[in-house]
């Protein structure tokens, strides 16, 4: 394979006449590009890198990269990992991290050291799941799901600064800030017990090839292990496929047995792994 068989871009709409249909094949598989992509069609942003491997017979995988960020990219063979590896780095690209199926970026990671000495780590693991048939969680906990409104703003991004620091993702939340934020696309929904206090959020990402991503869900700490949390996914989970969602997807870490358990109660059933490689 030739490293020219990759065709590199910043225009995201050419990315999209390219690989728009093989992302589309795939729309549980690819839910993170497929919405990144979907954001950056509306919300231009100068400097994304976008890559297709494009053979005879048609797009074989597709990767992105924002400026000064890692790299995400789709399923690649060893090979094609390390095609990809040599292009980047004749290019000059210096990369901090790289996020992909785990067999993808195990080998991303191995070509990327032999090629420029970075020792990779693995900083997390993630299971993807993909709903089946939704079941409502067994107690059903009292109170209600309601969308979040205007009114609700602060306690939102109070809710998403604490699950940020939770998942150890460094960014910051507040008034100044929100708009640039992966929290700030999204529709939430709050659980609210009988008496109308908030208790866990679930957000959901704009459908795009329709697919839905439900992401954050949170419940504060002291509010856990009363059903909320399952309460609020069922709620919008059940809300995506009214509004005509195909598929309906989320993400958990793979280390977190709770999480995991609780997502295949509801019908939630995985879909595979991606793993996240720093670089030092």
């Amino acid at each position: 394979m030739r490293t020219d068989d990759w065709h590199l871009t910043e225009d995201v709409d050419e990315f999209l006449t390219r690989a728009g249909e093989f992302l589309r094949s795939r729309p549980d598989l690819h839910t993170t590009p497929l919405s990144v992509t979907e954001k950056l069609r509306t919300q231009r942003t100068e400097g994304v890198v976008f890559g297709v491997l494009e053979r005879a017979d048609g797009v074989e995988a597709t990767f992105y990269r924002f400026p000064a960020r890692g790299l995400s990219v789709t399923s690649l063979a060893p090979g094609q990992a390390d095609t990809l590896a040599a292009r980047l780095v004749a290019l000059g690209h210096s990369l901090p991290w790289v996020t992909a199926d785990d067999d993808t970026a195990t080998a991303f990671a191995e070509a990327w050291r032999r090629r420029t000495g970075a020792t990779p780590t693995v900083r997390v693991r993630l299971r993807l799941h993909r709903l089946g048939t939704l079941t409502p969680p067994e107690p059903f906990p009292a109170g209600r799901g309601r969308p979040v409104g205007e009114r609700d703003h602060e306690h939102l991004m109070r809710w998403c600064r604490e699950f940020a620091a939770d998942v150890e993702e460094d960014v910051t939340v507040d008034a100044g800030t929100w708009a640039g934020t992966r929290f700030a696309e999204k529709h939430y929904t709050f659980w609210e017990t009988p008496d109308g206090t908030p208790v866990s959020m679930a957000g959901a990402n704009p459908m795009v090839g329709g697919q839905v991503r439900v992401d954050p869900v949170y419940t504060p700490a002291h509010l856990r292990g009363r059903g909320y949390a399952g309460a609020v996914t069922a709620e919008v989970s059940r809300a995506a496929l009214a509004a005509g969602a195909k598929e309906v997807v989320l993400y958990t870490n793979a280390a977190n047995p709770t999480s995991n358990a609780l997502y295949r109660r509801l019908g939630y059933v995985p879909v595979t792994d991606f793993t996240v490689y720093d670089f030092s």
